[in-house]
């Protein structure tokens, strides 16, 4: 066998079809597994054994049996083969970057040269992609990087956008179960393969906060673009932040109250007190006492209460049930 120009071409030249994709975000930082459904999608390590060398008697345990999972790459080489040396590297680095949707086995033809007869290889490199038990595609010579990465994409490996949107729901999940180390490392992960991620921005910089890690949440939101700073859920946690910090010069919410028991009007103990509310997580109440000042002064400070009730609404998102109330009742009182 001689080695090949770059050109690809390719001798099986079926597209491909669908196929399970497995997104791997690697472990807890414990050394855990995630919990539930998560268990199963995130708890393998990103660093898997992706790329390994077979021989004929492992060939179809490696290749044959493997593909059935998700799509392998059987690379088949030599060590004399300087275009060989070229693509492997690539060809690993395009592999790891799928996140074990896809596999990479490499075959020395010279130690073993029989399954590259059989397939009818005549010069290497070669690249022969597999599944389920069925070679599918392929190509020939040292290709570009771009090229490698579009070949895995066609296969199905490449599906960046697709992975992305499976761990933000993963990461959605493992929220909801209370599970917010596996939610933090998997928005972590997102962010390493697309940085401007808004939901994985959002996410993380929102749990940062609740951990009470508001300067590492507030670095996170500064490196968000400009064309992406004011999209809904960047806006919120900005607004939370910037709610916490006000909160922290108001006092002690007990005096607020006495003063409010002392006299009913005094709309700034009230304003105070809802913006405690709401930093404890009361919403229901911070929206009470701000409906209370609207209904009974909208001249009072311009406004404000009603300016700092829509504060909310954008902080708590559009959709939330506090929100979503809230809004119902100032409907009623602006227009009634």
């Amino acid at each position: 066998m001689s080695s090949q120009d770059n050109s690809p071409q390719s001798p099986y030249g079926g597209g491909a079809q669908g196929y399970r994709t497995e997104i791997q975000f690697g472990e807890r930082p414990d050394g855990q597994a995630g919990t539930g459904a998560l268990a199963d999608t995130f708890g393998k390590a990103a660093s898997a054994d992706l790329v390994k060398d077979t021989t004929t008697a492992t060939f179809t345990a490696d290749v044959i049996q493997e593909s059935r999972n998700q799509p392998v790459l059987v690379d088949f080489w030599a060590p004399w083969c300087g275009p060989c040396k070229q693509l492997g590297p690539t060809l690993e680095k395009m592999v790891h970057e799928a996140r074990g949707a896809v596999r990479l086995v490499k075959m020395n033809i010279d130690e073993h040269p029989t399954i590259a007869g059989q397939l009818g290889i005549q010069s290497i490199p070669a690249v022969i992609a597999f599944r389920d038990g069925q070679p599918v595609d392929g190509f020939m010579g040292a290709i570009p990087e771009s090229q490698v990465r579009d070949f895995i994409t066609k296969l199905g490996g490449g599906s960046a956008a697709a992975g992305i949107e499976e761990a933000l729901a993963a990461a959605a999940e493992a929220r909801q179960q209370g599970d917010t180390d596996m939610a933090r490392e998997i928005y972590s992960a997102v962010l390493a393969e697309a940085q401007d991620n808004v939901e994985a921005v959002a996410g993380l910089a929102e749990l940062l906060f609740e951990a009470g890690e508001t300067g590492k949440a507030s670095d996170l939101l500064a490196g968000v673009p400009d064309d992406k700073a004011e999209q809904p859920a960047i806006a919120a946690i900005r607004a939370r932040i910037a709610m916490a910090e006000q909160v922290k010069e108001i006092g002690d919410p007990a005096e607020l109250e006495r003063r409010l028991a002392a006299d009913p009007k005094d709309h700034q103990a009230r304003f105070d007190l809802a913006m405690i509310q709401n930093a404890m997580g009361r919403r229901e109440e911070a929206a009470d006492n701000l409906l209370a000042i609207v209904k009974a002064d909208r001249t009072w400070k311009d406004d404000g209460a009603r300016a700092q009730l829509l504060q909310f609404f954008e902080a708590w998102g559009m959709t939330d049930e506090a929100t979503l109330s809230a809004r119902r009742r100032l409907s009623s009182l602006l227009f009634s």
